[in-house]
């Protein structure tokens, strides 16, 4: 750790344009939770999950990939996924490839639940998100998360702040 003196610290304009972002991202999350789950029953962070599966080739990925596209920690993917496969939306196989390795596959059922949550969930991302911004801020905005993204190692964390 540095000491103190060395700090950059944000002026106000900095820490106004972070507290507004800490803000919206939280409020945007908490949001689409409760739409989700007051709709399907399901927290965002799962269905996240099964829209991953879904995208995939035969509906399935490695844990260890899933884990790492979801930026979920091994153990809290194998917790979301046993709470999935009680719901009979996903199920794990053992890969074939690699013995040790397990793969999540989104089931019928799965893929099913995802269908009839996509309306509700697209419908509550446009009103929050979208439907505010002119074409012009969402351009803008796609430009800034791609930036953001770019500029940060592939921990998810700002490159200068490794140690």
């Amino acid at each position: 750790m540095g000491d103190m003196s060395d700090t950059r610290w944000l002026d106000a304009d900095e820490q106004s344009t972070w507290r507004a972002l800490v803000s919206v991202l939280g409020r945007l999350n908490e949001q689409l939770d409760r739409q989700l789950q007051r709709d399907t029953g399901i927290p965002l962070t799962y269905y996240e999950i099964l829209v991953r599966l879904s995208e995939t080739p035969g509906r399935e990925l490695r844990m260890s990939e899933l884990a790492e596209q979801s930026e979920y920690s091994r153990s809290r993917l194998s917790h979301a996924v046993s709470k999935l496969e009680k719901l009979g939306w996903v199920r794990r196989k053992s890969c074939p490839t690699d013995k040790r390795g397990q793969l999540a596959e989104l089931t019928d059922e799965g893929m099913a639940s995802l269908v009839a949550a996509a309306p509700g969930h697209v419908s509550e991302v446009r009103k929050l998100v979208f439907d505010p911004l002119s074409q012009r801020e969402m351009e803008l905005l796609g430009e800034i998360c791609d930036k953001l993204r770019g500029s940060w190692d592939t921990s998810g964390c700002p490159e200068d702040a490794t140690p």
